[in-house]
């Protein structure tokens, strides 16, 4: 049950972003504006809602998702210093307890990163299974060259010596 929840809170949070960031990339002007008169450079625009974008489109699939959420954390957190500093004005301190709220979601899935249902966990299932394949394949070859060297000391005549050797040592 925890993990169907981590997978639906990916995907609110994903949202947030990839709504916020089709609309800053709609509305290119406001947004640089908005950065503007935050004291920042103008042509921000593009580039922070592409970065929005994306990061929401690779939250919600399960792509890189601890780098993205960390990444993510911290571009919530810089809005709060940038934009939402008016800790006195009503709004400007709800919108900065809102993304606090959204840094910390961002740090919980840091935390839970590798949750099923995302393309991350898929890629880990299945370098473990080329793992265990690897392994097996090792463990056959060794077999069978211990098999080779066993026919080959009875053709001599020689005594077949098993060595017994620990199984970290093999």
């Amino acid at each position: 049950m925890s993990m169907i929840a981590v997978f639906i809170g990916r995907l609110f949070i994903a949202v947030i972003f990839v709504v916020s960031g089709i609309n800053k990339l709609i509305h290119v002007a406001d947004t640089n504006a908005m950065i503007s008169a935050a004291g920042l450079p103008g042509g921000l625009a593009i580039p922070t809602g592409l970065f929005e974008l994306i990061a929401g489109v690779c939250i919600a699939l399960g792509i890189a998702t601890r780098l993205v959420s960390i990444l993510l954390a911290g571009f919530v957190l810089l809005t709060i210093l940038f934009f939402h500093r008016e800790f006195t004005d009503p709004m400007q301190a709800m919108a900065a307890m809102k993304n606090l709220a959204i840094a910390g979601g961002l740090l919980c899935l840091f935390g839970y990163g590798h949750t099923r249902w995302s393309y991350d966990a898929l890629r880990q299932r299945r370098r473990d299974e080329l793992a265990r394949h690897n392994a097996e394949a090792r463990l056959t070859e060794a077999e069978l060259r211990a098999a080779r060297a066993e026919g080959r000391a009875e053709a001599v005549g020689a005594p077949v010596v098993v060595e017994k050797r620990p199984f970290w040592r093999r």
